[in-house]
C-alpha cells in the first residue's frame, strides 16, 4: 500500500524496503516510491541536487553516518567561515565566504538556516533600499564604503605587517 505524504509519495506497508531505505523509514524519513507519479518536488530534485539530497538522506539514515556528517559539515563550515573572517579586512570576497560558510552549515544545522535566512532578508532589504535612492545618494554610500574599506586595509597593513602606507606616501612626497 502506498500513501501520499505532504508532496512526496511514501511507502507504508508495501514490500519491505531494503538497506538504507528501511533504516530511513524506521527513523521517520519519507522514502520516495520509485515509479510513482512525478510531483513538482520530484522534478525539482532531478540532477545533481537530487543526487545530493538522496546521498545526504542515506547518510543521515545511519546513526554513525549522521554524526560523521554533522562533524564533517561543522568542520568544513568552520574552515570556510574562518577564511572569510580573515579576508574581511582585505579587498576581496571575505563576506561572501562567511555567507558561503553559513550556507555549508545550513545543510545540517537549523540555527545556521535561520541565520542565513535572516542575512538574506536583510541584504535584500538593504539592496532594495539603496536601489530606490537617487544616484547622488548611491554615490555617497559607495564613497563611504570605499573610505571604510581603505581605512580597514590601511590599519590591517599597519598593525599586522608593520607597513604604514600613509607615512611612506608622506615621506615620498616630502623627499621628491
Amino acid at each position: 500500500m502506498v500513501t501520499r505524504g505532504s508532496s512526496v509519495e511514501t511507502r507504508t506497508t508495501a514490500g519491505p524496503p531494503k538497506g538504507a531505505a528501511r533504516a530511513a523509514e524506521s527513523r521517520g524519513y519519507e522514502v520516495p516510491v520509485e515509479g510513482g507519479p512525478r510531483t513538482a518536488l520530484a522534478e525539482r530534485r532531478d540532477g545533481w541536487r537530487g543526487r545530493l539530497h538522496a546521498t545526504l538522506e542515506l547518510i543521515r539514515a545511519n546513526p554513525t553516518g549522521r554524526v560523521a556528517l554533522k562533524i564533517f559539515i561543522g568542520l568544513l563550515g568552520a574552515i570556510v567561515v574562518t577564511v572569510g573572517i580573515a579576508l574581511i579586512p582585505l579587498p576581496g570576497p571575505g563576506w561572501l565566504l562567511v555567507i558561503a560558510g553559513l550556507g555549508v552549515w545550513a545543510v545540517e544545522f537549523h540555527w545556521a538556516r535561520r541565520l542565513l535566512a535572516f542575512t538574506r532578508r536583510h541584504v535584500n532589504a538593504w539592496t532594495r533600499w539603496v536601489t530606490s535612492r537617487s544616484l547622488p545618494v548611491r554615490c555617497a554610500l559607495g564613497a563611504v564604503g570605499l573610505v571604510f574599506v581603505s581605512v580597514v586595509v590601511w590599519l590591517s597593513l599597519k598593525y599586522s605587517l608593520g607597513i604604514d602606507l600613509v607615512a611612506r606616501a608622506l615621506h615620498y612626497l616630502a623627499t621628491h
